[in-house]
This record gives structure tokens, C-alpha cells and sequence, in this order.
């Protein structure tokens, strides 16, 4: 039971951490998210954080807030999931709450200006390396390059349901991994 505790709290505290350092949103998350839970605690593989993002990305709600519920679901079931969560969004709550009283007086100051700019940029570069760490641990193939592109130019160039690309990205994913099933038993 005490041991139960201790990993629950570690799972609260780095939630929490990732939830607090963590500008940009979810997607900013992910690379800290990966490096706490795979690399520094071991709590998951590789594979397991792939296959956590997109459940994450294609479940209703915050991809870091899914992401911290299913990594703590499966560290340590529902507590697990629930300590998670209320680590990664505690931060976010309380720093929102401190921001809407101060903001109003220090909304139009300069130094406040560029400091937001400065965090933009930051949280673009998270992105991208988020991108870059992702593709290099998808699987490449000709069908991956025809559906990423496909759906890159659906979402970016139409108005298109991004639910609704996911979908259809998953039931290709399904069709092609049954159909190189069926050919490999062939």
C-alpha cells in the first residue's frame, strides 16, 4: 500500500511538473511527456506513448490531459489515472487563475508583448520537434506517406472535420495492416 502511494504521488508530481513547464498546449507536451514517462521513470515504452498519442488525439478532449489519464491508467489503474490528470491540469488552473487578476494591469505593457511572442516561438519549436520525434518512430511506408499528406492537405486547405480525417486515417490504418496480414499468410 505504501509503495502504492509513492507512485501514485510521483505520478502526481511529474503530471504536475510537465503540466506547470509546459507552454503551448497539449501538443507542447508530448516531447516532455514522452522523456518523463519512457525515459527518466520507465513507466512505458516506446511503443506504448505512440499508441497513447493517438488514442489521446482520438478520444474527446485535451491530447495532455487524455495522454496523463491513460499513462496513469496504466501505471496504476483509475487512481493512477486519476492523480495524472489532476497533476497535469492542476498547474494550469492555478496559473489561469493568478493570470486573469494580473492580466488586466499588465496587458498592455511591451515587456509583456514580446515575453508572449518569445513563448510562441518556443512552443513552435516544441512542435516541431514533437513532429520529428513521432515520424521517427512511425512506421514508413508508401500507404503512411500517401495518407499523411492526404491528410495534411484535407485539414490544412479544406474545412473539413479534423474528427472526421482521424477516423478515416484509422479505418485506412485498419484496411491496409489486415490487408498485409493477408498477404504475408499468402
Amino acid at each position: 500500500m505504501k509503495n502504492k502511494m509513492k507512485l501514485l504521488l510521483k505520478l502526481f508530481l511529474t503530471f504536475f511538473k510537465i503540466g506547470a513547464f509546459t507552454f503551448g498546449g497539449g501538443y507542447a507536451m508530448i516531447p516532455l511527456i514522452q522523456k518523463e514517462t519512457v525515459e527518466t521513470n520507465k513507466w512505458i515504452s516506446d511503443d506504448d506513448i505512440l499508441e497513447i498519442i493517438a488514442i489521446a488525439e482520438s478520444t474527446p478532449g485535451p491530447i495532455a490531459i487524455n495522454s496523463a489519464t491513460f499513462v496513469g491508467y496504466k501505471v496504476c489503474g483509475f487512481c493512477g489515472s486519476f492523480f495524472a490528470t489532476l497533476g497535469v491540469v492542476l498547474p494550469s488552473f492555478i496559473i489561469i487563475l493568478i493570470i486573469s487578476y494580473i492580466l488586466r494591469e499588465f496587458q498592455n505593457i511591451k515587456a509583456v508583448k514580446y515575453a508572449f511572442n518569445g513563448i510562441r516561438a518556443g512552443v513552435l519549436a516544441l512542435l516541431i520537434k514533437a513532429i520529428i520525434s513521432m515520424y521517427k518512430k512511425v512506421q514508413k511506408n508508401l500507404v503512411s506517406y500517401i495518407v499523411m499528406a492526404f491528410s495534411f492537405i484535407i485539414v490544412a486547405f479544406f474545412d473539413i472535420n479534423v474528427l472526421f480525417v482521424i477516423i478515416g486515417c484509422a479505418l485506412i490504418g485498419l484496411f491496409y495492416s489486415l490487408y498485409a496480414k493477408r498477404r504475408a499468410e499468402k
